[in-house]
């Protein structure tokens, strides 16, 4: 798909989606996620993915139900990440959308995105050819189609004028408007940006599922619920992975004393296979206390399994090495554990450094003057009074009083004496 022309991708049936880099970063971990069986029953596939990221904010969303409606706008990849880190740090901070499409966004009305937020979105135009007036980005929510179409209804309703549209839209929008000699292009934006959808309006409304119910909120509390859930999920990979480092060293402590002490000739001397397995345990009592944990029946087990080979080629220096890069590791885990929102910081941080550079902003953030449909209107209709009274864009015979576009106001006074302002029509006494 293209959503710059709005030409749809294909169905989903014919397409095959992976998880990229960042996914499996992100995403993608097995041994804290809730799975259960597929349809089949044959794999598992998960009840929901960990996200450790604002993906709702970073991609956005819409939907309607029944009495409401969500319009959650995206948001700037690293923009997000600085949020989160002024959040962990007990900062305050601010969110504005950024669009794919590009364009100027006037946020003066944003309200941190609740359902009194009201939003302008500009196309990007470059007028440094006076003769023509290019687009080079459009609004969030248009297509170059739709702005086209929106500009050449302007065209057939009188209130734009231009001498033909062009579009050379390819990877970027390129929408060229040429002009007619002599044509004021300041006037013609505001034409564009008054009766096209050059600028749209945008009024965003947050609402997310909490407990299993709708609830309206702010995209910065959207954002923190987001970011204590990724310290959470954090927080569980870290036990996890504290939990087998503290098995690894475990089993390569078992080993070292199994081999170092010789024990494994218990094998060739006791009669039967239990009281191997007895006289193993008691060899290995003395050491107990050094151990995390209480050494069980798989543990020896697992000890007798170990082949000859690896006991001749056993060197006690390396193993010693490898518990010791064990043990540093398992206190760097208790460590993070401990001071669990700095390691949220920097997890953050490395995010950023990762891929915050495929990711800049977009959208300008700007303030727009407000423009009137009718401080815009072309003034393309002729103002005409006659002897009897009448007036209006739609005599023709009389006298002239004044170029007008089909919204202007005019001010009137009778022979009374009364003034009146109103709209201009087509015959009006």
């Amino acid at each position: 798909g293209n959503i710059l022309t709005g030409d749809s991708a294909a169905a989903a049936r014919y397409i095959e989606a992976r998880l990229s880099a960042f996914a499996k970063e992100v995403v993608y971990s097995p041994k804290v996620t809730e799975w259960k069986m597929s349809y089949d029953g044959r794999n598992k596939e998960p009840v929901a993915l960990p996200v450790k990221f604002p993906l709702l904010l970073a991609q956005g969303a819409l939907g309607i139900a029944v009495g409401m409606n969500c319009l959650i706008l995206p948001h700037n990849f690293n923009e997000l990440i600085e949020a989160a880190i002024h959040y962990l740090r007990d900062e305050e901070f601010e969110l504005y959308p950024d669009f794919a499409t590009g364009g100027l966004l006037d946020v003066s009305g944003y309200n941190d995105g609740t359902g009194n937020s009201r939003l302008r979105c500009r196309a990007r135009l470059d007028t440094s050819n006076k003769k023509i007036i290019r687009i080079t980005e459009i609004p969030y929510g248009t297509t170059t189609e739709s702005v086209i179409q929106s500009i050449e209804n302007a065209m057939e309703k009188g209130k734009l004028k231009v001498a033909r549209i062009e579009d050379n839209t390819a990877a970027t929008a390129d929408i060229l408007v040429h002009l007619h000699a002599g044509q004021d292009v300041e006037k013609t934006c505001n034409a564009l940006y008054a009766f096209t959808e050059c600028q749209v309006s945008i009024s965003p409304k947050a609402v997310v599922i909490v407990d299993k119910k709708p609830v309206f909120m702010g995209v910065s509390e959207i954002l923190k619920i987001n970011v204590d859930n990724t310290k959470d999920t954090l927080r569980r990979e870290l036990e996890v992975q504290l939990a087998e480092l503290q098995e690894s060293w475990m089993q390569a402590s078992l080993e070292k004393i199994f081999i170092e002490n010789r024990i494994y000739k218990v094998l060739e001397e006791s009669e039967s296979w239990e009281q191997s397995l007895a006289e193993i345990e008691e060899r290995l009592q003395p050491f107990v206390k050094d151990f995390i944990r209480p050494i069980t029946r798989d543990d020896i087990i697992r000890l007798t399994e170990i082949r000859i080979k690896k006991i001749a080629r056993y060197e006690i220096h390396e193993a010693e090495e490898h518990i010791r890069g064990l043990e540093s590791e398992i206190d760097q885990c208790r460590k993070n554990l401990a001071q669990l929102t700095k390691y949220t910081i920097r997890w953050f941080e490395n995010l950023r450094k990762k891929y915050g550079a495929a990711w800049p902003r977009k959208t300008e953030l700007a303030t727009f003057d407000t423009m009137t449909r009718a401080e815009a209107a072309v003034e393309n209709e002729t103002l005409y009074i006659d002897e009897e009274g009448f007036a209006g864009y739609g005599v023709r015979r009389g006298e002239v009083v004044e170029k007008c576009s089909t919204l202007s106001d005019i001010l009137t006074v009778d022979s009374q004496g009364v003034l009146m302002v109103r709209r201009v029509q087509e015959k009006f006494y």
